[in-house]
This record gives C-alpha cells, sequence and structure tokens, in this order.
C-alpha cells in the first residue's frame, strides 16, 4: 500500500487542513496533491495545483491519484446566494469527482452532512443529497461518504449559531440515544482523523459506505 498519491480539494478549511497534515506525514503517500485557489507553504511531497474553480475539471484533465478526498463546503451564508452556494458545494464537488473518476481513481472519501438527500426540503440537505447521488453514480471501486451533523472547531469566520449550538449539546448530549445520537456536533479533527482512518482500511463489503458520528468517533479512538 506503501507510494500511494492522494488529491484533496479544500485543503484550507477546517477538515481539510487536518486532512492535509495526516496525508504529508503519512510514509504511506508518496506524493499528495492540494487543489486550491490561492498558494499554501511548500512542504515536502507536496504538490500545490493552484487553479480557477471555474475551470476544474479542465485542470484537472491529466492529474491521477489513488485516494481522492473531498472536503470542500461552504454555508448559504458564507456564499451570499443559493446559486453560489450550488456551485461551490455541488458543482465543484462533482466535476472534481467526476474528472478523478476519469483518470482512474480507485477510492473516493466525501464529506456531505447528516440528512443528506435529492429530496430533502431544506435547500442546504437537497445539495448535499443531490451530490451524494450524483457522485454514487459515477461507480468509483470505492466511495466513503462521511455524514456529520454540527462541525465544530477553529474557522477563519465566527458562525453565532454553531457557537451556541456546541455550548448546549454537551448538556443534552447525555439524553442521545440510539440513532439521536447521529445529531451530535463532531470536532472538525475527529472527522479529518476518521477520514484518514478509513483510507488505511480494506474496504467494507458495502459500496458507497455511510460513516456517522459512532463510527467516526470510533475510528478517532
Amino acid at each position: 500500500m506503501s507510494g500511494k498519491t492522494a488529491i484533496i480539494i479544500g485543503a484550507t478549511g477546517m477538515v481539510g487542513k487536518q486532512v492535509l497534515a495526516s496525508l504529508l506525514a503519512s510514509s504511506t503517500y508518496k506524493k499528495v496533491i492540494a487543489v486550491t485557489r490561492k498558494p499554501i507553504a511548500a512542504q515536502p511531497k507536496l504538490k500545490n495545483l493552484v487553479i480557477d474553480f471555474e475551470h476544474l475539471a479542465e485542470s484537472l484533465q491529466k492529474v491521477k491519484a489513488d485516494e481522492a478526498f473531498c472536503c470542500l463546503g461552504t454555508t448559504i451564508k458564507q456564499a451570499g446566494t443559493k446559486a453560489a452556494f450550488h456551485k461551490v458545494d455541488y458543482t465543484y464537488n462533482f466535476e472534481f469527482a467526476h474528472t478523478l473518476k476519469q483518470n482512474g481513481c480507485q477510492h473516493f472519501l466525501l464529506i456531505s452532512a447528516l440528512g443528506a438527500s435529492p429530496k430533502a426540503l431544506v435547500f442546504y440537505s437537497r445539495v448535499k443529497g443531490l451530490l451524494e447521488k450524483d457522485i454514487t453514480a459515477l461507480d468509483f471501486p470505492r466511495l466513503s461518504i462521511f455524514r456529520p451533523s454540527l462541525l465544530i472547531g477553529e474557522r477563519e469566520e465566527n458562525r453565532l449559531g454553531e457557537n451556541i449550538s456546541a455550548a448546549l449539546f454537551p448538556i443534552i448530549s447525555p439524553f442521545l440515544r440510539g440513532g439521536l445520537r447521529a445529531i451530535q456536533p463532531i470536532k472538525g479533527e475527529d472527522v479529518a482523523k476518521s477520514m484518514f482512518a478509513v483510507a488505511q482500511q480494506e474496504q467494507p463489503e458495502d459500496n458507497p459506505h455511510f460513516y456517522y458520528y459512532d463510527e467516526m468517533k470510533a475510528l478517532t479512538a
């Protein structure tokens, strides 16, 4: 398994930057490709592809990787409009996945969201669900989908609602049982650790395989 090439999009975000650090520190990977809009600090075995995301597919046309980590995401508030949110969370991510599949990628790891469904009434969840559906249809040899609830951790921008929820959940979490456990907030670093851990494991029988709160926490133990 040594000498693999990994590619990551969203490498400057809360989860992505920690996935990137794990990939660079691992002897499993001979090369790590980070797709970004702005340059990031040079590091050994890191290849930084600085591209215009409006030409994402074209820019990645000849890029090959064994594993692809999709950590790109925003919010409607941050994006400004529903259309802008859709472009980031659906269009860019799907183009990334589609191009890497064409180039022979064997394992695609996607951060989605709890409640993702193409039929969801909530726009955010519907976009996430459509992305899952269309990436699944690409038929990767292995597809791992992570469905966290609220992500907590250090961000460049302050999100008041997330801060309040993060403070309240420790009080109510002891009362969450069964399927309700999936709604618990999870640290971005734990999602990153679980993504990296999954990439090192044997493929499960089901494809795609979905990871929720309990599964992700178990992978960080």
